[in-house]
């Protein structure tokens, strides 16, 4: 897409571009995360049968194009280099081959970290680590970074995101910059000049209360949302334990899908079940 191409679409959308400048997030992330389902139980044949399942299912087709890994991948770091190690047993084939058998099936590669001394889930996170850590995923293949905010101390978000937004741009590679700092310091006010998208809100859970609500908040941050940076409500919630009680899977999720394109928000699905769709 030419810059001219660009700037007539700001426009269009919010009279200006503000966003982060790394070409990507024209439209908003749609894509597989692992964490509400899975948690910490993800493995290398999770992640490929997950890869298999985006492309015969159709979602790829759909424009579903991203398969982030979320927290709880990471176990250590090498004691020379300091570069941040994938959990061996989980992932015995190493994050190169498992973003290239990803590559192979037409989808994009994501991972997780944190902007804080440990992940949320006590794991390794990127704090003082931000230019190795980036140039480790650029050489893995890496296409997408959610950055959580958990044991991060008192320095405030707006100081640490863009430490890691600039090593990312350091290694080259277009990477999409996804920030998790929950809206507890307005992101959708400073983070179009720091990442593709910004949480809003705390996380999500499986109920219709808390989807109406992350609707709510975010409605009055939709002039924030543009090309390149987008509003994050959280992921959507599909085949979960309340819809499937109530029997109200095909309603409520038309319902979310419906306040995620009125909101400008992102979307990132949910597993649906464990093995599959």
């Amino acid at each position: 897409m030419s810059m001219f191409m660009v700037v007539a679409v700001c426009a269009a959308f919010m009279g200006s571009c503000s966003a982060l400048n790394n070409g990507l997030g024209l439209t908003p992330q749609m894509g597989w995360n692992s964490w509400n389902h899975f948690h910490c139980n993800i493995n290398e044949e999770l992640i490929k049968q997950t890869a298999d399942a985006m492309v015969s299912t159709g979602l790829l087709q759909a424009g579903y194009e991203y398969l982030n890994l979320d927290d709880c991948w990471a176990l250590s770091r090498d004691n020379k280099t300091n570069v941040i190690q994938p959990d061996p047993k989980s992932f015995p084939s190493g994050f190169k081959a498992l973003a290239d058998y990803v590559h192979g099936k037409g989808l994009k590669f994501g991972v997780y970290s944190d902007a804080g001394t440990k992940t949320c889930a006590g794991r390794p996170a990127s704090l003082g680590y931000e230019e190795i850590d980036a140039q480790t995923y650029a050489s893995w293949g890496v296409d997408y970074l959610k950055y959580d905010n958990c044991n991060a101390g008192k320095t405030k978000p707006e100081v640490r995101y863009p430490v890691m937004r600039d090593a990312l741009n350091k290694t080259g590679r277009p990477i999409f910059f996804s920030m998790c700092e929950w809206g507890v310091d307005n992101p959708a006010t400073w983070a179009p000049n720091v990442g593709n998208s910004w949480r809003t809100t705390g996380d999500i859970n499986d109920s219709w209360g808390s989807m109406i609500g992350k609707a709510d908040a975010n409605a009055p941050l939709y002039t924030y949302a543009g090309p390149g940076g987008w509003n994050d409500p959280d992921m959507l919630e599909n085949n979960g334990r309340y819809q499937r009680q109530l029997g109200e899977h095909d309603r409520e999720g038309r319902c979310q899908r419906t306040l995620v394109h009125i909101r400008r928000t992102r979307w990132l699905e949910r597993p649906g079940h464990a093995g599959g769709w």
